[in-house]
């Protein structure tokens, strides 16, 4: 089971809100996740992101596979 930390959009059209979620490769975008690790705000100035530095270094360890703009995201919070 291949295990991914990605966004799942929520919020109304035109204004995107995501939260950073852990969950299987297979599973759909918006569908079912392990665990919810932070949240991101790019409609604010400046972008609000926040973590829960301790599971997501839990899940990094644990072996989930960042997406690209997850990725980068971490970077910008200084986790990874």
């Amino acid at each position: 089971m291949a295990v991914k930390m990605r966004l799942k959009r929520m919020g109304q059209k035109k204004a995107p809100f995501y939260r950073i979620v852990v969950a299987d490769s297979r599973s759909p975008r918006d569908g079912r996740f392990i665990e919810e690790v932070g949240y991101y705000d790019p409609t604010t100035e400046p972008s609000v992101i926040k973590f829960n530095e301790e599971n997501a270094k839990k899940w990094l360890t644990a072996g989930a596979q960042p997406t690209e703009v997850v990725s980068k995201l971490l970077k910008i919070a200084g986790i990874q």
